[in-house]
């Protein structure tokens, strides 16, 4: 391991005092930081499954767009990138933004669920962006959904820090969810012995929707004991929905009683009206909140938005702050947002019928043909109303913080330069499959979405605008990352990365303050990369990830431990308790059998989701690499999902292919990375001899940026227990810390997951202090 400048160890060290991190990487000095009066505040917003297919902003939005005027002030007034990438999934693309490392060099691969070891999330040892701006007396806070760590289900085997994780990973502040998405939606509409599917849409519905369930009248009983009667009338057309969007549970056709119904359930979850919020402070003090605590009932983009302005507000004069702001919309489930949140003349406002069967024919065929195309129209048309909810509370967000106010036409009055606020607003992924916009002809593709690395799966909104923007309403046409955005708001901070990164283990992230302050910036990033795995699998957990099948994006992944998880992404369940006929008992344990059920039952096959994905591109050219799973063709035997045999290590073997494509994101047609578009497909030379030269050389330079990535891959996920056995905080040498840190993690939540479990068995035991002290003294050469 080379040997740290002076000045990096010494800032290095100081950060691993003060915060328990381990070592990080290098990056280019930060410019001169700014009087100490005019630090600026930086507001971060990051959007759930919103890729740029929604926003007419960028040229897109699709035949019927979603409304979001206050985004598109943010873009007026700021700059817009358009080509912007980030990771296929979440926790991916979230790690980046924290740690300005793609995801194979912090091990969180994909969307961390309950069965992932805590190895795959983040580690507390690296210097994360909170930590990093405490070096220029920041005060940070986290809100909303983030999904950066493990879950808070089953005994939280993946979280060793239980609810202080992000109070250990370096938040002043956090106000939000653990789990990755609003709970499914409670068809029950909270009142127990009613039957699960009564209520799609989560709350009674008028009797014009349902004669038999529905009503018109009602009693509305909020969490505190109290209640309201509703009736239907004038603004209120559906009182169960009203009822619902004040955090309540509706009796229908019923007067107020002295004390709540016992049926009436406040515990349960129900989609984006309820939560269960973590909350914990600068002390490391927490709470938990849960649905049936009044704190907890409402919207959630009105929830979060309040907390939000409830901190910001907070802070005293002078102080520095970040506020992350995880907005949960538009992420499945769909679910229909407050009325008052919507423009009158807004189509679907009060269209309760979204979560309805469209037709009753007796032609079952037809009826399944006509219920799939409405489907699709309600996803569309529900996701546009969420969009629009989710903008509105973002304009409220600047309003009430002092950032922007409302024109008398009720439009967003922002001039970033007046403020000492930057605002950031980014995509976590591309759209999720059914809520894609289609434009023509290189229209977005919803089976290549999120949770793929083409384009309409990574490529994200990115906006920017503060006192710092010359020349606002640009559009930036460079390349740019998700880990990028660790260096810029360093950058606005002040901070020292060179300082405060080990040089041995360098960040990901490229700088862009330059792209805000000198309109005629050339590139900085030559290609841009995106990739996604599978996280590392705890075998100690019992339960075990079972193939879903999502039918809109014609495939099959094996990632979900629950069916409700399945059912809430819209997809078919084929594991343990699967209701398809036919399926066994126990359910099937991977794709390659889903294959074999849907092939025997002359249902058509469906793509499995790769193992991993890579794609590099510079702009003109994009190369896809897709290591797949392979099915046995033939025999007897129970179909494996994934092993076609194992190298000298014991890892398993996959089918790799690369695909070279075409790209650009023009408006208002782009040219995407499309089933059947590729210009060359194979890894054996013959498949690119057909290219012109031009293409030949950017295939081959891209060719040689993925088989790096993919030397640092196999690196990263075996280091703490093949490369560097025992250098469980990745410092680079394995030592008497490691023993400490050891000891510390062994001792919490039982002894299970944490980043010294260095033999991935799910425990952190005396077999892990063991690799230590055989190890003590390595020294490892940077991953």
């Amino acid at each position: 391991m080379p040997t740290p400048r002076p000045k990096a160890l010494a800032a290095t060290l100081a950060l691993l005092l003060a915060a328990c991190s381990g070592g990080g990487g290098g990056g280019d000095p930060a410019p001169p930081p700014p009087p100490a009066a005019q630090t600026p505040n930086i507001l971060f917003i990051v959007l759930d499954d919103l890729g740029v297919d929604q926003l007419t902003s960028y040229g897109y939005g699709g035949a019927v767009p979603p409304r979001m005027p206050n985004l598109a002030a943010i873009a007026r007034a700021g700059l817009q990138f358009r080509n912007a990438w980030a990771m296929p999934t979440c926790t991916p693309t979230r790690a980046s933004f924290f740690t300005g490392r793609y995801p194979s060099s912090t091990n969180v691969l994909n969307a961390v669920v309950s069965t992932d070891l805590a190895n795959s999330t983040i580690s507390p040892y690296e210097v994360t962006l909170p930590r990093l701006l405490k070096t220029r007396g920041y005060r940070s806070a986290l809100i909303g959904k983030m999904h950066l760590t493990g879950t808070d289900l089953g005994g939280a085997p993946n979280l060793p820090y239980g609810h202080q994780t992000l109070w250990k990973l370096g938040w002043d502040h956090f106000d939000g969810y653990l789990d990755g998405a609003p709970y499914p939606i409670d068809t029950r509409a909270g009142r127990t012995g009613t039957p699960e599917g009564t209520y799609p849409c989560g709350f009674v519905p008028n009797a014009s929707i349902d004669p038999t369930h529905g009503a018109d009248a009602g009693a509305c009983y909020l969490a505190t004991g109290s209640c309201t009667q509703i009736a239907r009338g004038g603004a209120i057309t559906t009182p169960g929905r009203t009822c619902m969007e004040r955090g309540g549970l509706f009796e229908p056709h019923q007067a107020c009683r002295s004390s709540v119904p016992a049926h009436l359930d406040f515990a349960a979850q129900n989609g984006y009206y309820t939560a269960e919020w973590i909350q914990s402070d600068a002390e490391g003090n927490t709470r938990k909140i849960g649905a049936a605590d009044p704190a907890a009932r409402g919207y959630r983009s009105t929830l979060e938005t309040d907390r939000a302005i409830a901190w910001a507000r907070q802070q005293p004069a002078g102080q520095p702050w970040m506020l992350s702001l995880g907005y949960s919309a538009i992420h499945a489930p769909l679910q229909l947002p407050p009325v008052a949140l919507l423009s009158e003349d807004t189509p679907g406002r009060n269209d309760n019928l979204v979560c309805y069967p469209r037709s009753d024919g007796e032609n079952e065929g037809v009826r399944a043909s006509l219920n799939a195309a409405a489907d699709l129209v309600d996803a569309h048309l529900v996701t546009n109303l969420m969009a629009e909810a989710m903008d509105a509370e973002i304009g409220r967000l600047l309003v009430e913080l002092g950032l922007a106010a409302r024109r008398a036409d009720g439009s967003l009055d922002y001039q970033p330069e007046k403020t000492n606020t930057v605002v950031v607003v980014v995509g976590d992924n591309g759209t999720y499959v059914n809520s894609v916009k289609f434009t023509a002809p290189g229209r977005f593709d919803p089976t290549r979405a999120k949770g793929f690395a083409y384009q309409t799966g990574v490529s994200v909104p990115l906006l920017v605008a503060g006192p710092q923007v010359q020349r606002g309403g640009r559009e930036v046409p460079h390349l740019v990352n998700a880990t990028d955005l660790y260096r810029l708001f360093a950058e606005i901070a002040g901070a020292d990365v060179a300082a405060a990164i080990d040089p041995a283990r360098p960040l990901d992230g490229q700088p862009m303050r330059a792209y805000l302050e000198h309109p005629e910036q050339a590139g900085i990033r030559t290609a841009n990369f995106t990739e996604m795995g599978t996280n590392l699998r705890n075998p100690a957990v019992a339960v075990t990830p079972q193939p879903c099948v999502v039918e809109a994006a014609s495939t099959c992944f094996s990632i979900f431990p629950y069916k409700a998880l399945c059912d809430d992404q819209g997809g078919v369940w084929y594991g343990e308790g699967s209701t398809e006929p036919g399926v066994p008992a126990g359910g099937y344990g991977n794709c390659c059998q889903v294959q074999q059920y849907r092939a025997a039952r002359g249902q058509g096959a469906v793509d499995m989701l790769p193992h991993a994905q890579k794609a590099a591109g510079d702009g003109q050219y994009k190369l896809v690499r897709l290591s797949r799973n392979q099915c046995a063709s033939s025999g007897p035997d129970p179909i494996m999902d994934w092993v076609l045999g194992r190298d000298a290590e014991g890892e398993p073997v996959f089918d790799v292919t690369d695909e070279l494509y075409r790209v650009d994101m023009a408006t208002p047609n782009p040219a995407l990375d499309r089933k059947g578009t590729a210009l060359a497909a194979g890894r054996s030379p013959l498949a690119t001899s057909g290219l012109s030269a031009e293409a030949r050389q950017a295939h081959a330079v891209l060719q040689a940026e993925l088989d790096r990535r993919d030397g640092v891959a196999s690196h990263n996920q075996r280091y703490d227990s093949i490369h560097c056995p025992g250098d469980g905080n990745r410092d680079g040498v394995v030592d008497q810390r490691d023993l400490e840190h050891w000891r510390e993690l062994s001792q919490r939540n039982g002894g299970q997951s944490s980043w010294y479990d260095l033999n991935h068995d799910g425990r952190t035991d005396a077999a892990d202090r063991a690799i230590i002290e055989r190890n003590l003294g390595r020294r490892c050469a940077a991953p």
